[in-house]
């Protein structure tokens, strides 16, 4: 148990996501127990001009408390001394306690972080923006170790994606003064948008999961009532925002786990609402192989789905079968050679490091049998246990599950991904990440997913249908994003779908 002292709690979830970073799966309390084996205590001064942060620990019987840097090692960051701050100044204040927090507890823990001080989710949007300053790459890297802590490792990674990124982004953004390519699109991307809709059903709920999914068996006799729901919202956005989204993705849950009827009714208003067919890409995740037939990939080539997803996650069978996926190794080849009979040029993998059990033999395993199937892009993810994922909420019936996250084994399947053709072209990070990595997006030139770029990096506006969907308004010029988000339970959201279009009314009014 790790206690956080604070006077002031402006920067807990910041000092809270730090040590969750060194101390994966530890509680944390906010007052002084006996049981908390580590401290931290922050006081902000009474003219909030300086803050002073110490790391302690519990001694003796009666929750007393001292030091634990060294004496030796004290003057690496002046410790005991309290910082300057501008406490108005939220990023640069932010910036300064964890860098402070970071030395500190690789002093006390001996281990360095992959990602440094660094806890959000785009450090390539950091890369990114410091390319279209003009910054070179050297000033680039320099400024990321000095203010965070990156390794080189994950340097390099960053600046390459950022470069993949701008170099895609260029097609369809106006980027350091030069004009986007009009010839791709005759209508402009910074004053567009993308259109997310969630199917929140899968055919079973993984071991690891924490999205807005429930099992598609027990959903049956209400689908129509969602759609319904769903068709009203599509209805409201294409009237609001117009028909012409620059991309369109379909995602979940697993979006084949409808059956064939209603998912034929849900393509017929998606392709009738919006102009899916003039959009930069078109993409629906088929995710579950045990979601896919035959049938249902022949109507997603009829609607003209351009981008698909197959995502066995792993190649291990007992894998498989332990994280609650109903299918088998052989469906996942079955399903990705059937996809590619039917015409679809574009096929995306995902893959997870961490699961339960799995070492690196495994995951070499799984990328023999990837790299034999030829994917046009691929997504490796660390596993990130969520709070309301089964591997957390029911910790001690899986507490004996070893999960393995090691440099090691993202090294083996970067290498892979480089020796099939694939570039990394976007990157993002999650709380609670196995080995505090990153999950990595790989494709063959001309077959990223420029929508995975633009929700990532929040370069365009996209809007959220569905439950559990987020939609979020970027403002041109003023460096400013507003939100609204929908309810995740299914009930809800068919019952107070007016409230959903009523609260995105003011932002897609202008």
């Amino acid at each position: 148990m790790i206690g956080i002292l604070l006077n002031d709690n402006g920067y807990e979830q910041d000092i809270r996501e730090l040590l969750m970073a060194f101390f994966p799966g530890e509680g944390f309390v906010y007052e002084k127990v006996p049981d908390m084996s580590l401290c931290v205590v922050g006081k902000l001064s009474k003219d909030r001009k300086s803050f002073f942060i110490q790391v302690v620990f519990r001694g003796g019987e009666h929750c007393c408390f001292r030091s634990i840097i060294p004496a030796e090692r004290r003057e690496l960051d002046h410790f005991d001394e309290p910082m300057a701050v501008d406490y108005d100044n939220r990023a640069e204040t932010k910036n300064k306690i964890k860098r402070r927090l970071y030395v500190i507890l690789k002093a006390v823990t001996g281990k360095s972080l992959p990602w440094g001080s660094l806890t959000g989710i785009r450090p390539a949007k950091i890369a990114l923006t410091l390319l279209e300053e003009g910054k070179s790459e050297a000033e680039i890297t320099e400024y990321m170790k000095e203010m965070y802590f990156v390794s080189d490792e994950k340097l390099r990674l960053c600046v390459e994606t950022a470069k993949q990124e701008r170099q895609l982004l260029s097609r369809f953004f106006t980027h350091a003064g030069k004009p986007a390519d009009k010839d791709l699109k005759g209508w402009s991307f910074e004053k567009g948008y993308s259109l997310y809709v969630g199917i929140p059903f899968c055919p079973t709920t993984c071991l690891y999961c924490s999205f807005t999914s429930y099992p598609i068996e027990k959903w049956t006799g209400h689908l129509k009532d969602y759609l319904d729901a769903l068709f009203y919202e599509l209805d409201y956005v294409a009237e609001q925002a117009g028909r012409h989204p620059s991309s369109v993705y379909v995602g979940g849950g697993t979006p084949t786990s409808l059956p064939l009827h209603e998912l034929r009714l849900f393509l017929e208003k998606l392709t009738s609402a919006f102009d899916c067919a003039g959009a930069a890409e078109f993409t629906v995740e088929a995710g579950r192989p045990d979601s896919i037939t035959r049938e249902k990939l022949a109507l997603l080539r009829q609607f003209g789905v351009t981008r698909i997803s197959i995502n066995p996650q792993t190649m291990n069978q007992k894998t498989l079968d332990l994280i609650g996926r109903r299918h088998t190794v052989e469906d996942v080849k079955e399903r990705f050679w059937m996809a590619r009979e039917l015409g679809f040029e574009n096929i995306n993998m995902d893959l997870i490091v961490g699961l339960p059990e799995e070492d690196a033999d495994d995951v070499q395993r799984t990328m023999e049998a990837v790299k034999a199937l030829g994917p046009d892009s691929l997504t490796i993810h660390s596993l990130a246990i969520k709070r309301a994922a089964r591997l957390n909420t029911m910790r001690e019936v899986y507490k004996a599950y070893k999960i393995t996250g090691t440099w090691e084994i993202i090294d083996m399947t970067a290498r892979y991904a480089r020796d099939m053709g694939l570039k990394p072209y976007y990157l993002y990070r999650q709380k609670n990440m196995a080995g505090n990595f990153e999950n990595v997006g790989y494709a063959s030139p001309g077959k990223a997913c420029i929508y995975n770029i633009l929700i990532m990096e929040e370069q365009q506006t996209i809007i959220g249908c569905g439950a559990g969907t987020t939609t979020k308004r970027v403002i041109p010029g003023e460096n400013r994003i507003e939100r609204c988000e929908n309810v995740k339970n299914v009930e809800q959201y068919i019952e107070r779908i007016h409230e959903m279009t009523e609260r995105k009314q003011r932002l897609l009014e202008d």
